[in-house]
């Protein structure tokens, strides 16, 4: 005779699987945004930030497109609210924007670093927005990561690196507009399915910045000078990777991931990104790597990894 598996064993058996996906989901996205910081700064030796984010929403636009086309995806906007997704794709569009502008007077190091801030403001929105709380042994970690970025930056002045300012000022507001982004797009998760809402990101983000490009073309007298990128294949390949991998497909992830998780968590998850955003940078960029950016990259680790066991316990207390 065939065992009969329980109804409440087999739920948990689905519930299990369904959050290793996610958490494989959240892994994959920390890899690509950590590569995302080397693809920017490689495009910026050839090309302006508007430049940047108008050939990775080419790209994303082409990505976005391929499901809808070859699979027949479909996206209903219909008799569904829609200014929180209009925030969603505002927020995230102003996240790239200021994040490819930063980038200009910041090292990939530190932009990987500032990155990291982005759960703290995700926690204090989520709160009022969508009534996260966390506990104290959560609130506690998120200090711990606040502590570790602001000592980066003592230690970087005193070290005589000097933070630029205007880099700091553009990465610290991109850091809150990814935490809104966020926090709306878990807002939005019962109304939308993760492809709407990156679909929606990628398509409207291509047609703001080419109008923006061309515009800039046609004041400046060369319109021609929008092709002028394409003749550098390292443009090409890093523009593909932030538009496909980096813009499109962790979309699709983030979606997905806030779609299973506390706003807080999915964005902690992004944090690993900061390692893998300081190992390029100095293996590929040969960007300088000091003994303080090391203890203080460790501190927002341990941070990450103790705000996301202490929400798991949590979740595990009131299951029971």
């Amino acid at each position: 005779m065939e065992k009969k598996i329980e109804p409440e064993k087999a739920s948990k058996n689905r519930q299990s699987k369904n959050m290793k996906l996610v958490y494989t989901a959240a892994g994959l996205f920390s890899f690509i945004v950590g590569f995302s910081f080397l693809a920017i700064k490689i495009s910026m030796s050839m090309s302006t930030p508007l430049e940047i984010l108008t050939y990775r929403y080419n790209f994303a636009a082409v990505a976005a497109l391929v499901p809808l086309i070859i699979w027949r995806s479909k996206i209903d906007l219909s008799n569904k609210p829609k200014k929180r997704l209009i925030l969603t794709a505002a927020f995230y569009l102003g996240f790239m924007a200021f994040q490819a502008y930063g980038l200009i007077y910041a090292t990939s190091i530190e932009s990987g670093i500032i990155f990291a801030v982005v759960p703290i403001f995700a926690k204090i929105i989520a709160y009022f927005y969508l009534g996260e709380k966390g506990t104290w042994k959560q609130n506690f970690f998120i200090i711990m990561s606040i502590s570790a970025v602001v000592a980066m930056f003592v230690f970087s002045v005193q070290d005589f690196q000097g933070v630029n300012a205007v880099g700091l000022i553009l990465l610290f507001i991109s850091s809150v507009l990814m935490a809104l982004s966020n926090v709306l797009m878990r807002g939005v998760r019962s109304e939308y399915n993760p492809y709407t809402i990156a679909f929606c990101i990628a398509l409207s983000g291509c047609l703001l910045f080419n109008i923006m490009t061309l515009i800039e073309g046609a004041a400046s007298g060369e319109p021609l000078q929008y092709f002028a990128p394409l003749f550098h294949w390292e443009f090409v390949l890093a523009t593909a990777f932030l538009g496909v991998l980096s813009t499109m497909v962790s979309s699709l992830l983030a979606a997905y991931m806030l779609a299973n998780m506390e706003a807080v968590k999915a964005t902690i998850f992004g944090n690993l990104s900061t390692a893998i955003s300081i190992i390029a940078g100095v293996v590929f960029l040969r960007e300088p790597l000091y003994i303080y950016q090391i203890i203080c990259t460790v501190l927002i680790v341990i941070g990450v990894v103790g705000t996301t066991l202490s929400g798991m316990a949590k979740e595990e207390i009131e299951e029971e």
